[in-house]
C-alpha cells in the first residue's frame, strides 16, 4: 500500500513539483495551497504532512503542526516543515515538527526526509 502524504506549500510551483517528484517515489500524495487537507486529516489518513510555514489562509505552518502535535487523534502523524527561515532548525524543534526541510531544497534531499517520516 502506497504512503500517503499531505503537501501543503505557499507557491504553486513549488508544490507542483514537490507533488510530482513525491508520486513519481511512489506516494499517494493529497497537496494544497490552503490547509484544507488539514480540516480532513481523518479521512485522509495520511502517513507524513510536510507543511510550509508561510500558507494562504492565515495560519502558518508551525500552527498547524503545533496543532496536529497537541491532538491525541494526530500526535503521533509525522510533520515536516519547509521554510527558508535561517532559524528553520529551531523553529521546527520549537513547534514539535519531527524533521524539516530548508528551501531551496535538494529534491533527493526532500524525498529522503519523506520516507524517514513515513
Amino acid at each position: 500500500m502506497k504512503k500517503k502524504v499531505v503537501l501543503i506549500q505557499d507557491d504553486e510551483d513549488i508544490l507542483e513539483i514537490m507533488d510530482e517528484v513525491l508520486t513519481d517515489e511512489g506516494f499517494d500524495v493529497t497537496s494544497s495551497l490552503t490547509t484544507e487537507p488539514i480540516e480532513n486529516i481523518d479521512k485522509i489518513e495520511p502517513d507524513v504532512v510536510v507543511v510550509d510555514e508561510h500558507i494562504r489562509g492565515g495560519k502558518k505552518g508551525t500552527e498547524v503542526i503545533e496543532e496536529l502535535k497537541s491532538d491525541p487523534e494526530t500526535e503521533d502523524l509525522s510533520a515536516v516543515l519547509t521554510s527558508t527561515s535561517y532559524d528553520l532548525p529551531q523553529t521546527a524543534k520549537d513547534c514539535k515538527a519531527d524533521d524539516y526541510i530548508e528551501k531551496p531544497f535538494d529534491l533527493d534531499h526532500m524525498v529522503d526526509v519523506v520516507k524517514n517520516n513515513s
